[in-house]
């Protein structure tokens, strides 16, 4: 494998080859004072960024097609849009997924490095050969600056407690990824007034843990972050403070600040059939295992009760494009957590989709994890599972939203997960 063709790391090589990032990690670990977590937009292009989420068997669903329109695509990635090990089971997944059907392709991850320790022995039994870890301070004061909130497990830190931590996470990341022979690169964000004086700090202390190269990027103005409003360093600015980052670590100058989607050569923008395949690829679709569609209702007519609510679910097949019911399922008892939502999908390990009029964040994950997507709709049974079993969406006139809660869109998030 030819290592040279990875866009990222060989500024050569961007102009001959492509990469794809799999968005299949939408959850963080860590609150960045840069970093808006709205990743649902199509017209934003940034880190952390998508148009939709993939499970790990959509991923190289989605994949295979892509492979098949764009030449010359050598690297497969996850960058997010959250962080790979914030999501490490379905990052693990994709991986080893794809490093079986595609064996010929540059397998990299791009992360803050919090929790990658525990997974470096299994990301290098499927051939990750490169790793982005964003390195952002290596003083614990200049940390706390930058990061409102550091999550492991059910640990939530703050200040400079949290930064030291994250600190100590990377330092460890760092050295069990060189002892692999993986080729490291640290991603530094600038914010002038923050740490742009110490990020020659935090080249020498990262070329000394054996890191390969370091990318020095400029802030970005993100809506709705501590750091909207803060000045964004020039070119000038940039260039000086590479010569003095460059001392210690090679620099990379030619980063296009991927979405957590990007597909192509670095710096072109997504195909309107690089989008639709996408699309395409996030939709529910009936599988030989999975050839049934649940439903939410009160009297098997219509999509008319909340899944949380739900007492019995309706099951229905397709048969020569005619909807019929199979059978009706009681749910699990209320009241036990996740363990409902699993006992669930278990009633409902041959059905691909649930219909309800709406449901919670948790059933929405858990169900997801376990295959089942859950869909949100108010309507006749018919119009809107006949577009599911066809794998088209469902009329938007009929579409709810699912999974959130009271606290709404402008939420970022507090450190101490979903109830």
């Amino acid at each position: 494998m030819d290592f040279s063709k990875h866009p990222c790391f060989s500024a050569e090589a961007r102009h001959t080859t492509g990469r794809i990032h799999l968005p299949v990690a939408p959850k963080c670990n860590i609150q960045c004072n840069f970093c808006n977590r709205k990743y649902d937009c199509v017209n934003e292009s940034r880190p952390g960024v998508t148009s939709c989420i993939l499970s790990p068997d959509q991923a190289v669903t989605y994949l295979r097609e892509v492979d098949s329109r764009i030449k010359d695509l050598a690297v497969v990635g996850i960058a997010g849009p959250g962080d790979p090990f914030a999501n490490p089971e379905e990052t693990i997944a994709t991986m080893e997924k794809v490093h079986q059907k595609f064996p010929d392709k540059i397998l990299c991850l791009a992360t803050n490095g919090l929790g990658l320790a525990e997974y470096v022995e299994r990301i290098s039994r499927v051939n990750v050969s490169h790793v982005t870890i964003t390195m952002n301070a290596v003083d614990p004061e200049i940390g706390a600056q930058i990061y409102a909130w550091v999550r492991f497990g059910n640990r939530v830190m703050r200040g400079t407690e949290g930064a030291a931590f994250l600190l100590s996470r990377q330092t460890k990341a760092i050295k069990l990824l060189k002892e692999k022979g993986i080729t490291v690169k640290i991603n530094t964000v600038i914010i002038p007034g923050i740490n742009d004086e110490h990020a020659e700090e935090v080249a020498r202390y990262a070329a000394e843990l054996g890191a390969d190269v370091q990318n020095c990027i400029p802030l970005m103005h993100v809506e709705d972050t501590a750091f909207e409003g803060r000045k964004t360093p020039n070119a000038a600015e940039m260039q000086a403070l590479r010569f003095a980052t460059g001392k210690h670590l090679k620099q990379m100058s030619h980063c296009a600040r991927c979405r957590a989607d990007a597909v192509g050569k670095l710096g072109e923008a997504n195909s309107k059939e690089i989008e639709q395949l996408l699309q395409n690829a996030s939709r529910p679709k009936a599988s030989a295992d999975r050839p049934y569609i649940a439903v939410a209702s009160r009297e098997g007519l219509f999509v008319n009760c909340h899944l949380g609510e739900a007492t019995q679910l309706w099951i229905f097949a397709s048969e020569d494009g005619k909807i019929s019911l199979r059978e009706r399922r009681p749910t699990p008892v209320p009241g036990d957590g996740n363990v409902r939502w699993n006992n669930m999908a278990d009633t409902l390990s041959d059905c691909f989709a649930i219909l309800a009029s709406g449901s919670g964040a948790s059933p929405q994950k858990t169900l997801s994890e376990r295959g089942i997507t859950v869909v949100a709709a108010e309507c006749l049974i018919r119009d809107a599972a006949s577009p599911l079993f066809e794998g088209k969406p469902i009329p938007r006139a009929l579409e709810k939203k699912t999974g959130t809660c009271a606290s709404g869109a402008g939420c970022s998030g507090t450190g101490t997960g979903c109830a």
